[in-house]
């Protein structure tokens, strides 16, 4: 790509110039399935404000490297955080960071979900503007599983885009769903074969990049009034997810997710 130093920073998120000003945008630590660590973390909460302000990008479309799109947060991160004060008001802060910088940037922003999608991916692939996913790919919200309450971006975006009934049914299980199954419900924009997802999500980009931009980013814009109006409700979420990282059952949580047994939490015993 031309040389553009805004990047430059960048350690687990690689990026690519294509014709028309599409950002190829790859969260690459495919060693860990894309699990998202502090740096991915961190990173994600911020490139939304470069892909805003840079000249050269019209489009962003993210994937993930290899097999997955990200498998959720990396579980030494999430140990790290358990009851660790500071941590957790810095990772709130970066929640809303992301959350609110894909919504606010002025560019639209296509998630190619290649693969598995957990946690931070699946914030990142459920808010972009047009998410296109693998059929057989799975897409979840573990976070009951792990002992927290849905926070990071689904009481803001699920009921939106699946209603209440799915989103209820989903977040409160912490069950799997598949990118079929996704497109049925309406929690994304479409799921294609897997090989074909990045060409298609590319395809979309094209049809973005060559259309009329400021009718788009004001479409767009207009749009996510409906997110922005419900950011109370994240809010809410996301602070009562960052308090169950001060209680005993993410511990129980974690620890039963590294022994790759069911959880006994506490609060259930």
């Amino acid at each position: 790509m031309g040389h553009d130093d805004r990047y430059d920073g960048y350690e687990q998120l690689s990026f690519t110039r294509h014709d028309n000003g599409v950002l190829l945008i790859t969260m690459d630590r495919p060693e860990k399935y894309n699990a998202t660590d502090e740096g991915m973390h961190g990173e994600l909460a911020r490139v939304w404000r470069d892909v805003s302000d840079d000249p050269q990008t019209r489009v962003a479309v993210i994937t993930g490297a290899g097999k997955a799109f990200s498998a959720g947060g990396d579980l030494a991160m999430v140990e790290r955080l358990a009851g660790d004060h500071d941590r957790v008001a810095h990772m709130l802060s970066e929640m809303s960071d992301i959350v609110y910088g894909i919504t606010n940037c002025e560019k639209p922003v296509i998630s190619a979900i290649n693969g598995v999608a957990v946690g931070a991916g699946t914030v990142v692939g459920l808010l972009a503007d047009i998410s296109i996913v693998a059929e057989d790919a799975k897409i979840g919200d573990g976070h009951v599983k792990l002992g927290v309450a849905a926070g990071d971006h689904a009481a803001i975006i699920w009921p939106l885009l699946a209603g209440m009934a799915k989103s209820r049914y989903y977040l409160l299980t912490g069950e799997m769903v598949d990118g079929a199954e996704a497109e049925r419900i309406g929690l994304v924009s479409k799921a294609v074969p897997r090989a074909e997802v990045l060409t298609e999500a590319m395809r979309v980009a094209q049809v973005l990049a060559t259309g009329s931009q400021m009718a788009i980013r004001w479409t767009k814009r207009s749009l996510n009034s409906w997110i922005r109006q419900a950011g109370p409700i994240f809010d809410q979420s996301a602070a009562y997810e960052m308090l169950c990282f001060m209680a005993p059952d993410v511990v129980e949580g974690y620890t039963a997710l590294r022994e790759k047994r069911e959880p006994q939490f506490p609060s259930a015993q």
